[in-house]
């Protein structure tokens, strides 16, 4: 993370935060400081994502998919798509920012062209039984892994259209899934604070079952990878985020503040030495990993912190 102020006014480093005041608010990392605040109305963030060339940022909320400019004043979004029902619950880019993805509680995974001017296209449907928390894309861009309410992880190969099943716990919603940058790993959490690993191995990628860390006693929300792929973070209901060692999967870190209730994302910076939180006390807060200790805090928003993400364009 840049920490010596060189962020170009913030341009280049951006943390975007959202939740339940109906706003979301681009910080300049380093110093906290808000640089602005874009407005997301009639409903809370539920997650947020920044395009690869770092200009745009996604938000996905009830019934809404809107993309707003990062590089304007333009408190407003710049594309707006309302033709989804129910909760919109996670959105992602492919690599080259040339398509998008959505999962929400209409029990689908989506694909749209982001390119198709104001309003986005959708392009492909998988259809699943209950109603999904949590999507991500392999790192080749080839599979997305989708996890419902259920307990299933379905793995829709998008070259194939085919789609096979994995159920690490039978009636534990998953809450996420996140795969490490290497594509070796995969994880997910559920609502019952479990947290499951894989080892992605062949071609195409076939979970192998690696571990199960029971990580949380309550309600588990978030896990991420750090980019250097040593480090899973999970975030909870019971107040903490806590990194683990992907190396022996051992605690590395338990990170708990007085005041901070649930964390419901988190997000490593670039050098993984850094995590930013979000929770429900309507803070963003920026740890050292190593240390365990708090660097700043983010305050602005007058209600919960749903949903964050970082992008450090200079890395």
């Amino acid at each position: 993370m840049a920490g010596d102020g060189s962020t170009g006014g913030g341009s280049q480093v951006a943390l975007v935060t959202g939740g339940y005041d109906h706003t979301i608010k681009l910080w300049q990392a380093h110093s906290g400081v808000c640089l602005r605040t874009m407005q997301h109305p009639d409903s809370q963030v539920n997650a947020l994502e920044i395009t690869p060339n770092g200009q745009m940022v996604a938000a996905c909320g009830y019934q809404h998919i809107r993309m707003y400019d990062l590089a304007s004043a333009n408190p407003d979004p710049v594309m707006n798509f309302e033709g989804v029902t129910k909760n919109v619950t996670r959105v992602g880019f492919q690599q080259d920012g040339k398509w998008m993805y959505t999962g929400g509680e209409d029990c689908t995974a989506k694909i749209w062209d982001p390119r198709a001017g104001r309003q986005l296209q959708c392009q492909g449907i998988f259809q699943v039984p209950a109603p999904v928390n949590a999507v991500v894309l392999h790192p080749d861009q080839t599979q997305i892994m989708v996890g419902d309410q259920s307990g299933i992880i379905h793995m829709w190969d998008l070259r194939t259209d085919q789609n096979e099943q994995l159920i690490p716990e039978a009636e534990a919603s998953i809450q996420d899934i996140a795969i490490d940058p290497e594509g070796k790993l995969m994880a997910a959490v559920n609502n019952k604070g479990n947290c499951y690993i894989w080892s992605l191995c062949g071609e195409p990628p076939r979970p192998v079952p690696r571990k199960h860390i029971q990580a949380h006693k309550k309600y588990a929300l978030r896990c991420k990878f750090s980019l250097d792929s040593t480090m899973l973070v999970t975030t909870s209901g019971d107040c903490s985020a806590k990194v683990w060692r992907t190396s022996d999967w051992s605690l590395l870190r338990e990170l708990r503040h007085d005041s901070q209730r649930w964390v419901w994302d988190a997000a490593f910076s670039v050098d993984s030495r850094y995590l930013f939180t979000g929770s429900s006390d309507s803070y963003a807060r920026l740890w050292d990993v190593e240390k365990g200790t708090l660097e700043r805090e983010y305050c602005g928003h007058q209600k919960p912190i749903t949903a964050l993400a970082f992008r450090d364009q200079a890395a």
